[in-house]
């Protein structure tokens, strides 16, 4: 074996009685055999169960419940049918006050093991059932004529048929049956594709992955879809690419940020909530406190930008996605003090000679974080940093290098806008 090789560990064998322990940062049920740690999904802390492990994962094996012998106390009758196969949420079994300690538990377990233990986050920040405004379902056409259009099932490729979802606002839901209809005429037995719906101010967005250019009369089609679904705008782009190319727009569609209407691009960025978009915008607004020039990195197409112009503040947005700063900087015309840049923050971060022209910065990276761009505000004298991450681990590692260039962790809220699902957001505020 050569040096540094990992020998791969046989998955273990036959069912095994195991008392769940706790829940893991990734949602599911943590027990300790003598066979090794059991990772077992829908399953709470006091749950006896029979488990069978099926492979390994991380330090352990993933395992199925095959038996309930007792239950623990946090478990509820999950509020949607599809639950325990469709892979859209994996805590629906918990009960409201268990979920709501589970995900703040969640972040504090990150900020012990990034050294912040003494750092005490802020209470959750809720989301409402019904309230998620944007979806990417998976679609397929059978060998027959039917077509099943959902989320893919936990670990699989399998659709699940959704008919109803708790999580997402009525009207994406409702998008559904057109959309089956449709595809029933428009793919080939077997072909799949798929197809991201966002609730945006003027309607739906619709945007569909297509495997080829479609022609004229598929256009047609997907022209007379949009009119009967009540879709607002419809575009489509080959799958695997970046371009979008427009079939039909009724109206302004867009998202509405301090009151300038952001013609934000097809499938672009936008929070998951509008309750959560209006609880992080607040978060960063007062974290910022009276700061009067912000550089607003990784903005999107201006979820902060525009509230904090609209607040007095002097703000340069860049992202790396040029659709999106251009709707920004649209949308930003007349606003003297809003300046705007397309670079790419992971390959290019800001230097501590561009940060000098600030007060404070925003930064709201992917779920990957901001190494880079935090390593050089680490070297640069701006005395306030306002983080929000979508990814409790990226944000412990980002909040060590940040501490490291002698920041002080302030203060940390949970923000929820990814109902049962192992997903959380926070906003954290680092001065020195």
């Amino acid at each position: 074996m050569a040096l540094g090789a990992r020998a791969a560990r046989p998955a273990a064998q036959g069912v095994v009685e195991a008392t769940v322990e706790r829940i893991g940062d990734q949602g599911d049920g943590i027990a300790e055999t003598p066979r090794g740690r059991l990772y077992i999904p829908f399953t709470v802390p006091g749950d006896r169960v029979r488990a069978r492990p099926l492979r390994p994962k991380g330090d352990g094996f993933a395992a199925e419940c095959v038996a309930l012998l007792a239950q623990g106390p946090g478990r509820q009758e999950p509020p949607c049918a599809h639950f325990g196969r469709c892979g859209g949420c994996s805590l629906q079994h918990l009960t409201d006050d268990a979920y709501a300690i589970w995900k703040r538990e969640r972040l504090q377990r990150a900020l012990d093991r990034a050294g912040f233990s003494d750092t005490v986050p802020a209470p959750l920040v809720r989301s409402l059932p019904g309230t998620r405004r944007r979806a990417r379902f998976a679609v397929r056409r059978l060998r027959g004529q039917s077509v099943v259009a959902g989320f893919n099932v936990r670990d699989g490729h399998t659709v699940v048929d959704v008919q109803a979802c708790p999580v997402l606002e009525p009207q994406i839901v409702a998008l559904l049956a057109p959309l089956r209809q449709v595809m029933t005429e428009l793919l080939a037995p077997g072909q799949a594709t798929e197809v991201t719906a966002t609730l945006l101010t003027g309607g739906l967005d619709v945007l569909l992955e297509w495997p080829v250019a479609p022609g004229h009369s598929v256009l047609e089609r997907l022209a007379r879809f949009a009119a009967a679904a009540d879709v607002a705008r419809l575009s489509w782009r080959r799958s695997g690419a970046v371009v979008t190319e427009p079939v039909v727009q009724q109206g302004q569609v867009g998202a509405l940020f301090a009151g300038r209407l952001v013609a934000v691009p097809p499938a672009g960025f936008l929070q998951a909530t509008a309750a959560g978009e209006a609880a992080l915008v607040a978060a960063v607004r007062h974290g910022l406190g009276s700061a009067p020039t912000v550089a607003d990195l990784f903005c999107g197409s201006g979820t902060f930008a525009f509230p904090l112009c609209a607040a007095g503040v002097r703000v340069h947005a860049v992202d790396t996605d040029a659709a999106s700063v251009a709707a920004l900087a649209t949308a930003a015309r007349g606003l003297p003090h809003l300046s705007t840049a397309v670079r790419d923050l992971m390959r290019r971060p800001l230097l501590p000679a561009e940060l000098e022209r600030f007060d404070s910065v925003v930064l709201d990276p992917p779920r990957a974080g901001a190494q880079a761009q935090v390593t050089e505000l680490a070297r640069s004298r701006v005395p306030l940093v306002v983080y929000v991450s979508c990814n409790p681990a990226s944000f412990a590692r980002d909040a060590r290098i940040l501490r490291e260039g002698g920041f002080t962790l302030r203060c940390v809220m949970p923000v929820d806008q990814f109902l049962w699902s192992e997903h959380l957001e926070l906003v954290a505020v680092f001065g020195r």
